[in-house]
């Protein structure tokens, strides 16, 4: 099931992000880079902040455990939002519920024109993902997170396709 985030759900949210930070981003960004970003992201402060200004969603499991999040920003007033967080545990990953988050997130915004995301060049998976749900590629580049180095992949979702000119 999908749904909104509660209060309730702070701490199953904040071990969703360590536990898939640290499998997505072994090998690839250092861990106490990893622990000092997720610490200070998803704080206990800044969970209610995210709550209060963009959409949180949950995917439960059957059994009503929640096991995975996307987060992404209300729409602004040229029709964008990014989609800023979607993590499923590793366990759940490749059934269906990054599909769903993202199907629900596409409810929420039907009156937006696009979405945008951004991930690290070598998170193959994500990358994977977004391209097999219709995400196109607009650009790569170089940038600094929390200090280190990393290349940087930016996609767009056309959620109402643009007007040919």
């Amino acid at each position: 099931m999908i749904r909104p985030m509660t209060v309730g759900d702070i701490r199953h949210i904040q071990q969703i992000a360590h536990v898939t930070w640290n499998d997505t981003y072994s090998g690839i960004i250092p861990k106490d880079i990893q622990t000092a970003f997720i610490n200070r992201s998803y704080s206990d402060a800044m969970m209610m902040k995210r709550m209060e200004k963009t959409h949180m969603l949950v995917a439960e499991c059957e059994n009503g455990t929640p096991i995975g999040f996307l987060n992404f920003t209300k729409e602004d007033e040229d029709g964008d939002s990014e989609l800023t967080a979607m993590y499923i545990l590793p366990a759940y990953q490749h059934s269906g519920y990054g599909r769903k988050l993202f199907d629900y997130s596409m409810e929420v915004l039907k009156t937006a024109k696009q979405l945008y995301v951004y991930v690290d060049s070598r998170n193959d998976a994500g990358r994977a993902f977004y391209e097999k749900i219709g995400f196109e590629l607009l650009d790569t580049f170089e940038e600094e997170f929390e200090g280190y180095p990393v290349e940087t992949a930016q996609y767009v979702y056309f959620i109402q396709q643009p007007a040919l000119v």
